[in-house]
């Protein structure tokens, strides 16, 4: 019988770069977790159908803390079955929430290496708003 990890250390975090995550998301079987804060989420996004912003950690005045609710809001959106593909800005935060997530059950989750840098600097498509003039 196998053995459940037991820590955060024994849980493999796997990470796949920006075109892998792309076509997993395009393929339709991947929902894109972005957990990036809401201020950094709505300066540009990934162009993705279905595309969640459920942010990791929040700015505060005495610096960054993690979103309490984080959990609780992932398990309103998704299954512990879906299929997800997490990103934030630089790779490091989709990191964390990966873990957490495997330490959570869910059984088929993907960090984005690089975030939305990389998805930037690969010329991939995104959304950002539009200026009023």
């Amino acid at each position: 019988m196998a053995s459940q990890p037991s820590s955060v250390a024994e849980l493999e975090v796997v990470t796949v770069d920006v075109h892998a995550a792309k076509d997993l998301i395009h393929s339709g079987n991947h929902r894109f977790i972005d957990v990036r804060t809401e201020e950094e989420f709505n300066k540009g996004h990934a162009d993705v159908e279905n595309a969640l912003n459920i942010p990791y950690m929040f700015n505060t005045p005495q610096g960054r803390v993690k979103n309490p609710k984080f959990m609780d809001q992932i398990l309103s959106a998704c299954g512990k079955d879906d299929r997800l593909v997490v990103g934030c800005q630089t790779g490091v935060r989709s990191v964390y929430a990966t873990i957490d997530l495997l330490n959570a059950e869910f059984k088929h989750v993907y960090n984005m290496g690089g975030g939305y840098v990389a998805w930037l600097e690969n010329g991939l498509a995104v959304k950002t708003p539009k200026l009023e003039l």
